[in-house]
């Protein structure tokens, strides 16, 4: 058994909910793979396989009314065996890795992905939920770091989506970001005053005076708001004075390059 925090199977039902794009193929494919060694018994392992190889055919073939007979097939034996077993050995022989695998191959995803956690890693079965979302633009490794660290799948999805959508941005911009997510104050406001930076295109200096303007340092926010007010940049000096953080690109250009 692993030591670690196990999430209820809502949890993991909050991932269907996040893309239309979520493939169930994919899914149960991917974590069908981590669970299906996991069988002790040789035997019962070859039938979890054959089951689980036909049903991800299925899946990817709803359309073949044969392929959907010969998986629910598949599963009524492996349910039926998995029963026999327990009936003979009772606590015995230790079936949760087939009951998990069969949950997944049931579509019972959540129930699946929080069974498994009693003998697989969080972070591997939350690669499988992730790459079922079928994401484009998408930073997957930021994504499962932040559901690993404890964030709610919505907010992780939605930092792994910016840092896709933005992944031209400059490397400083990028660790702001992310550290931003991590700490799980990213939100829209600071993603467009980071957007305007990166366009900005400001120099190594501008770019670790428009971090610490990020940051919140007061002594800077209110020299640069100084300036910005002896620029005629009235409106723009108050705005920063107030956390408006799109004028931080502003307010970093104005110092010499």
């Amino acid at each position: 058994m692993i030591r670690q925090q196990r999430h209820p199977a809502s949890w993991w039902d909050q991932f269907q909910q996040a893309s239309d794009k979520f493939d169930l193929a994919i899914l149960t494919e991917s974590l069908g793979d981590e669970i299906a060694p996991k069988i002790s018994s040789p035997l019962l392992r070859r039938e979890a396989e054959i089951a689980l190889e036909v049903m991800v055919r299925h899946l990817n073939k709803p359309a073949s009314e044969e392929l959907a007979e010969r998986a629910t097939k598949g599963v009524q034996r492996l349910v039926e065996t998995v029963a026999r077993l327990q009936e003979r050995s009772g606590d015995g022989f230790e079936l949760r890795e087939a009951q998990a695998l069969i949950h997944l191959l049931e579509g019972k995803t959540g129930d699946a992905a929080s069974e498994a956690e009693e003998f697989l890693k969080s972070q591997v079965i939350l690669r499988a939920f992730v790459a079922a979302l079928r994401l484009e633009r998408f930073d997957s490794t930021l994504a499962v770091k932040l559901l690993a660290a404890g964030h709610d799948p919505a907010a992780a999805l939605h930092s792994g989506q910016v840092i896709g959508k933005y992944a031209w941005w400059p490397s400083w911009l990028l660790k702001v970001v992310t550290e931003r997510a991590m700490a799980g104050t990213l939100d829209e406001d600071t993603v467009a005053a980071l957007d305007r930076c990166a366009y900005a295109e400001l120099s190594p200096a501008q770019a670790r005076m428009a971090r610490r303007l990020l940051d919140g340092e007061e002594a800077l926010i209110d020299a640069s708001s100084v300036r910005l007010e002896a620029l005629g940049e009235v409106d723009s000096a108050e705005k920063l004075r107030k956390g408006d953080l799109t004028m931080v690109a502003l307010a970093a250009r104005l110092i010499p390059i």
